[in-house]
């Protein structure tokens, strides 16, 4: 995740470079279930609203819950499927909150919210995160339910009502980023406190609409829509945070903006804690079990399983010797391609491994999602990877298909 507003925030009051010191606790985040009342199409859990076999017993949940607290992990996020849609979702998140993590929040579709508000606003979470992909008819398309969006902002204005900090998600594809500007707005007019945008990730029923991802021009306009309106939002002291995730590109867009506003001191100072952060977490900053208890490097890895908590507890896993998490934590990466010869590696740590290897078989090749030019990355001139183009139905702004 690429915390744009932080960063912005070290421009107008600099703080000391923080370096990471000895082995790094990741951020947990647990799909506690498949089970989903949406169908979204860009899903990588591949939920449905049934039942689905093998997932965790509460007995086996509450174990997870013990060994992560004792285990010290920074924080916690409790997704899915729709979190509240597992039979004992309250029970765990009460657990949860008596253990005390640092940091635990919700990451829901929000349609679930308004109804349970009070038992949510009981459990004090640090932040709920809701996802919506678009305004009205395009959010209930892209989510295959009608009444999707208005039962999610029924859920944002009740989590508001009650104190509770809460985001909105959205995933930008070519059918919906001329809705980055609605949701922009709307973030401000119900005065949520944080707007995420997430790059598609070509996992589960989003590898299948990998075609939608949008172009490299679009992805880039909308990065540096998200630029302005944050730095606007920083200079006239309102309080909206902007993040981005799944393509870590977008620190380095952010770094070519500030050199063409700041003085070189400042843009040093940027990319000295743009490289303390690292960029892409997978497998050392971050970490996923999924709804059967097997843990993988992130949300994403879903092919790649480091081991069960059913069988082994999930600190030991995660300081076991997993190769593929060993090489994930390597400074520099083995990366290839461009990423492996680009000047800002240091920055991205090599973007998202996972569209690489989805589209080319290889975990280390280069993320074809990356939208910066060679040169700006100082690369030679070579040969970029594509991806597909999409060949089935679109949707338009009118909400017809085409």
């Amino acid at each position: 995740m690429f915390r744009l507003t932080q960063y912005m925030r070290e421009i107008v009051a600099p703080t000391p470079v923080r370096r990471r010191a000895g082995p790094v606790k990741p951020v947990v985040i647990w799909n506690l279930t498949r089970t989903c009342n949406l169908r979204c199409r860009h899903c990588y859990t591949t939920s449905a609203d049934v039942p689905f076999p093998g997932e965790l017993s509460h007995e086996q949940a509450m174990g997870v819950l013990q060994d992560l607290h004792a285990f010290g992990i920074p924080a916690l996020i409790l997704s899915g499927g729709e979190p509240l849609s597992r039979f004992d979702f309250f029970t765990l998140a009460e657990r949860a909150k008596e253990l005390g993590f640092r940091h635990l929040s919700l990451s829901t579709n929000g349609t679930k919210l308004a109804e349970n508000i009070d038992r949510i606003a009981d459990l004090d979470f640090d932040y709920v995160g809701i996802s919506l992909d678009g305004l009205g008819q395009m959010n209930d398309w892209f989510r295959g339910v009608d009444g999707a969006f208005d039962a999610a902002l029924a859920g944002v204005r009740a989590c508001k009502a009650r104190g509770v900090k809460v985001g909105l998600r959205f995933t930008i594809t070519d059918d919906n980023a001329s809705f980055l500007p609605g949701m922009l707005d709307l973030c401000e007019a119900e005065g949520v406190d944080k707007f995420y945008l997430s790059h598609l990730v070509y996992a589960g029923r989003g590898d299948k609409n990998r075609g939608e991802d949008a172009e490299h021009a679009r992805s880039r306009a909308a990065v540096e829509m998200l630029i302005d309106r944050a730095w606007s939002a920083i200079r006239s002291g309102r309080s909206l945070e902007v993040v981005t995730g799944n393509n870590d590109a977008d620190a380095v867009l952010f770094l070519t903006w500030a050199e063409r506003h700041f003085g070189a001191e400042t843009v040093a100072h940027l990319r000295s804690h743009l490289e303390a952060w690292g960029g892409n977490s997978a497998g050392l900053g971050v970490a996923n079990i999924d709804p059967q208890g097997k843990v993988h490097p992130d949300t994403y890895w879903s092919d790649y399983t480091v081991g069960s908590v059913k069988q082994t507890p999930f600190s030991t896993l995660w300081t076991g010797d997993d190769p593929m998490l060993a090489t994930l934590r390597q400074r520099p990466r083995p990366l290839k391609g461009r990423c492996g010869a680009c000047a800002f590696r240091a920055v991205c740590g090599g973007n998202t491994r996972i569209r690489a290897l989805q589209v080319t078989g290889d975990p280390w090749a280069e993320d074809p999602a990356c939208y910066l030019s060679n040169a700006e990355i100082g690369v030679e001139q070579t040969e970029r990877l594509t991806v597909t183009p999409f060949r089935g139905k679109r949707h338009d702004p009118a909400h017809r298909f085409l």
